[in-house]
């Protein structure tokens, strides 16, 4: 450190640093290190000063966070840094603010609020009263809603969402190091620089735009765990579906009564004629309602190949494993399970017939048969890629549907949720109630006369029976006994391996090594391979001996994988 530069440097502070020929940019991560001679390494001084930084306690977040996901700490210190230069030197002065406190409409950790709440006013009456609160809010419409409220109490508010300019994103983060506001925006919003915090609040925290899906895959949620427990700051909830995670770490969630769930008709698909297809008397019946009541009706069908589903032509109930109850798949020897590889003879655990059939029509071929049963309505498939949904009788897709339209419908019909309840993912009940959380908004509540139409042969399934009670527990309750038992997140550690066959390989030689971890893999040509403990912190522990694995070639470590 030159003594010319040294007024200017703490921990966290950018700087620029001598690199094979390059000056490149560095943080600054310790402080006073003394560093032993070594023969052949000669220590080269600090080029310039940059920027300001993330702060000490954050520069720490950021290790942990390394750790925790198997990640470089670069990733996070970036999140964790203004995207302009701000001017390195002191730390500017704290600010202090104190609001009147509002009796009653406190929260508890963790509060199930039903699909059509308004959890803009919810946040707001929970906001801190002294020092700072981040609200990390995955929907940027709901957000800007609570922006306006709070200002309208008075209060500071910086929004910080990635739409934004770096002009606007690096005056926030440097407003945001005096304190005495409160921060409002997506997941990176859990890295704004507060001194003070005093409360972290996550809304909607089953949504998967919390996680980032690049690698190191962290959760804004549970860096705002890790983050209040450091700071002995407070932690709220406000979902409608909350996840084992947030169970486990909160505790009990506070359930409202009565549920405000929009009504939900379950189709039995057993009992349908056969030849109706996904096209029953029921939706028909709903989808007729709708459009004479000049309303619009969305129907969702997810058939992008996760799972091929098989059902009896005896009986109509779908073929699943007998030992995990996952979906199989036909093939020359059999039917496979499709999540713990099982193979047995084509045989109908139910009625014992032989014979079976494919249940995929795809969104296209449904589009044309809705077309066809409602000739005078106008139907529009909607796709990821289509540019601007327009205005129609009856929009038809996948769950991408869900995200592009916010106009109240009259009706929104799953036409086959069971290809997500028996989804040959660890989480698929969790995801399955999210989907159907998605649907109920946007009917918004059982008096507005909106209907949830499910679909299923599975009407017994707790997914179905939650939506239909109005009561997300019943899968909380579910969930948590089988994790348990199978010793999944929360109650042990699970990572994915995948890249190049070489790395992978690599990875999972390294591991295998250790007796803290065990090592399932690699599948599909070398390129995939899953990774258990105990413990998440034997496996994060673990994990560490896999780094060098890197270098031969490109490897990707998903901690607590979402899809696995």
């Amino acid at each position: 450190m030159p003594d010319a530069l040294a007024a200017q440097v703490s921990v966290g502070t950018i700087v620029r640093v001598p690199l094979h020929g390059r000056r490149v940019r560095g943080w600054v991560t310790d402080a006073d290190v003394d560093v032993p001679a070594i023969d052949g390494v000669r220590l080269r001084e600090i080029a310039a000063v940059v920027s300001a930084g993330p702060p000490p306690d954050l520069v720490d977040l950021c290790r942990w966070a390394a750790w925790r996901w198997a990640g470089p700490s670069a990733a996070f210190l970036r999140a964790a840094s203004p995207p302009n230069i701000v001017a390195p030197g002191n730390v500017p002065d704290r600010e202090i603010a104190v609001y009147p406190s509002r009796p009653g409409l406190a929260a508890p950790p963790l509060t199930i609020a039903s699909p059509g709440a308004d959890l803009a006013a919810l946040v707001a009456g929970a906001i801190a009263s002294e020092g700072s609160s981040v609200v990390v809010d995955p929907d940027a419409e709901r957000a800007a809603r609570l922006v306006v409220m709070l200002e309208h109490q008075g209060r500071e508010v910086l929004e910080w969402r990635s739409e934004r300019s770096d002009a606007e994103m690096t005056a926030a983060w440097d407003r945001a190091r005096r304190g005495a506001c409160v921060v409002v925006g997506g997941r990176t919003a859990i890295w704004a620089p507060v001194p003070d915090l005093a409360l972290a609040v996550i809304v909607d925290e089953a949504d998967e735009a919390l996680e980032d899906e690049r690698a190191p895959t962290w959760n804004a949620r549970d860096v705002a765990f890790e983050r209040a427990t450091r700071t002995a700051a407070t932690v709220r909830v406000f979902t409608p579906a909350p996840t084992i995670d947030a169970i486990v770490a909160l505790g009990e969630p506070k359930v409202p009564t009565p549920s405000s769930w929009p009504r939900v008709e379950v189709v039995d698909q057993r009992d349908e004629e056969p030849g109706h297809g996904l096209l029953s008397d029921a939706l028909a019946q709903q989808l007729r309602r709708v459009r004479d009541a000049g309303g619009y009706s969305v129907c969702v069908l997810n058939r992008r190949g996760r799972a091929r589903l098989l059902a009896c032509r005896t009986c109509g109930e779908l073929a699943r494993c007998e030992r995990c109850g996952a979906t199989v798949a036909e093939r020359d020897d059999g039917l496979v399970c499709s999540r713990c590889e099982l193979v047995r003879p084509p045989v109908c655990l139910h009625c014992h017939a032989t014979r079976f059939r494919a249940v995929r029509p795809g969104v296209a071929r449904v589009r044309d048969d809705l077309a066809a049963l409602l000739p005078r309505a106008s139907v529009v498939a909607v796709e990821a890629s289509t540019a601007e949904v327009p205005e129609a009788d009856v929009l038809i897709g996948t769950e991408a549907v869900l995200h592009r339209t916010r106009r109240p419908a009259g009706l929104v019909a799953f036409l086959e949720i069971d290809q997500e309840l028996l989804a040959p993912r660890a989480r698929a009940a969790e995801q399955a109630l999210w989907l159907l959380v998605r649907g109920a908004r946007l009917l918004g509540d059982r008096a507005d006369g909106g209907v949830l139409l499910l679909q299923t042969r599975l009407a017994d399934h707790e997914v179905v029976v939650a939506a239909r009670n109005g009561d997300p527990m019943v899968v909380a309750d579910g969930e948590r006994a089988r994790r348990r038992v199978l010793g999944w997140p929360p109650f042990g550690g699970a990572a994915e391996l995948s890249g190049e066959a070489v790395a992978v390989g690599a990875a999972c030689r390294a591991l295998r090594a250790l007796e803290s971890v065990a090592v399932l893999g690699p599948v599909e040509d070398g390129t995939r391979a899953l990774v258990r403990a105990a413990t998440v912190d034997a496996l994060c522990d673990a994990l560490v001996h896999a780094e060098p694995a890197h270098a031969l070639g490109r490897l990707r470590v998903d901690v607590d994988p979402r899809r696995a």
